[in-house]
């Protein structure tokens, strides 16, 4: 299966509006962003669970990464409330589900083979910086390595900014709206963009909160390589 699959190409995918597709799991649910593969995939996905649903357990050969948009995730490791953000790094093991259902961005096979880092951050209860060069934004750090960097953007109403992605970067909406091109994209809208290009970001009326990754489509034809040996 392949959606979104040509990464030279800006894609932006208003997720909303998607059909919601049964996963092989009851009461587990998907809307998917990009995708290479089929269930082993290099992939990134809107995951629904319905309330008492869950996965069986399994590993993470090739990592998981995600943000609970809605209600509360669960697995042994503990419950992850919205705003959490989470990376389970390859050959890491749980078993998901969630008691009162919830609603995560997720994105699979999409770490370096040698990270073994846990994240597990409640991003609500986090200290945001003002940008250095955008004064009107404000970050809040969650992961950076060599490889890939990934951090929240507060905007204020109608701030704008420009985001150098040399090796390639994704958004998405998590409050708020912005404009980018011609494109206005709301809540739970996703971007991305190729290497070597830049965003220009206009923050809404009301400002927005984003999830950013950079860097890491620098590594794009590895990460299908590996999901097809595996």
């Amino acid at each position: 299966m392949k959606i979104a699959a040509d990464f030279s190409k800006r894609v932006v995918v208003h997720s909303e509006t998607l059909p919601w597709v049964a996963s092989p799991m009851a009461g587990v649910d998907r809307r998917a962003l990009d995708r290479v593969g089929d269930e082993v995939a290099r992939a990134t996905t809107i995951v629904r669970y319905a309330p008492g649903s869950e996965f069986s357990p399994h590993i993470h050969t090739g990592g998981e990464e995600f943000v609970v948009l809605e209600g509360v995730f669960q697995d042994e490791h503990g419950d992850f409330v919205a705003g959490s953000y989470i990376r389970n790094p390859p050959q890491s093991k749980h078993k998901p589900g969630s008691k009162n259902g919830c609603v995560i961005f997720v994105k699979l096979w999409q770490f370096q083979p040698d990270d073994r880092t846990h994240v597990r951050l409640q991003t609500d209860l986090m200290q945001s910086t003002v940008h250095p060069s955008f004064k009107y934004v404000a970050v809040t750090p969650l992961y950076k390595d060599d490889f890939e960097e990934v951090s929240l953007l507060h905007f204020k109403p109608n701030a704008c900014m420009v985001i150098n992605a040399k090796g390639g970067a994704e958004l998405l909406v998590l409050e708020g709206s912005f404009d980018e091109q011609a494109d206005t994209l709301v809540k739970n809208s996703w971007l991305r963009v190729p290497i070597n290009s830049s965003v220009n970001v206009k923050a809404g009326s009301n400002g927005a909160k984003l999830w950013l990754k950079t860097g890491h489509l620098t590594d794009v034809e590895n990460q299908i390589s590996r999901v097809q040996n595996a």
